[in-house]
């Protein structure tokens, strides 16, 4: 028993010396090959509202039940690297016996289903800083994280890859880099908006419009002619106006 041991300590451990040496000839040839670190000792590996919210949205759905906890510890373990999100598009590289490849595509957000979200939290949502922060009343966090019509996607709009000889739909690797995107969100929370190919500014947009087009037509009632210019409305309203038309057109 202890001479099987010791060879797979060994086989391990040349694996590992291995992949060391690919990683510092990646990055000598100009590749970053960052790695993705986790401060959180246990328990859900995010900590902000949206990257707790990406991962306890993962973790509604038995389809990755089995296969979650594996992912976690090797997030943590340092094995995910370069994990990027672009519009509809996870990619990261994942370490084991090799260095792997995995890409996770989601389709885009319901056009409908935007546009009714939009509906359901006009005028509840003040600014950017409370959206990105997740400090929203209740009823607007509800609304972002249900699970059936939420922002969030379900397994059917989650579409996996990974470079592993692993045959399961979920394997460990795949697993980490889902987990590791609840950490980046905890980092850039507009990249969840980016991931999902929306807009953030179209959740705030109802409420600054209906404010600055009162703003506009008291202040053109006091003075006959005096209309606040887009300088002066980018600046209230922390948002950029190029004119006040532009702030009140209704977004699609």
């Amino acid at each position: 028993m202890s001479w099987h041991y010791d060879d797979d300590y060994q086989d391990r451990a040349a694996a590992k010396a291995n992949i060391l040496r690919e990683i510092a000839k990646r990055r000598k040839k100009g590749e970053p090959f960052k790695q993705l670190e986790v401060a959180s000792p246990r328990g859900n590996p995010a900590k902000t509202f949206w990257g707790r919210a990406w991962c306890e949205n993962l973790e509604r759905y038995s389809d990755y039940e089995s296969r979650l906890p594996r992912g976690r510890s090797y997030l943590r373990q340092g094995n995910v690297y370069d994990l990027t999100l672009d519009p509809g598009e996870i990619f990261a590289y994942v370490t084991g016996s090799e260095i792997y490849e995995v890409l996770v595509r989601i389709d885009a957000l319901d056009r409908g289903k935007w546009k009714a979200l939009r509906a359901r939290t006009a005028g509840q949502i003040g600014n950017l800083v409370d959206l990105l922060g997740g400090t929203l009343g209740p009823g607007v966090l509800a609304a972002i994280t249900d699970a059936k019509d939420g922002l969030f996607p379900n397994p059917k709009e989650i579409h996996l890859s990974c470079s592993c000889p692993d045959w399961a739909g979920m394997c460990k690797h795949v697993a980490a880099v889902l987990y590791g995107v609840g950490v980046q969100l905890d980092q850039q929370p507009k990249l969840f908006f980016t991931l999902r190919n929306i807009d953030h500014g179209e959740l705030i947009a109802a409420a600054t419009m209906g404010a600055a087009k009162a703003t506009t037509l008291a202040k053109s009632a006091r003075a006959g002619t005096d209309i606040l210019v887009p300088g002066e409305l980018s600046n209230l309203f922390g948002i950029e106006i190029s004119d006040p038309e532009s702030a009140f057109s209704t977004a699609e």
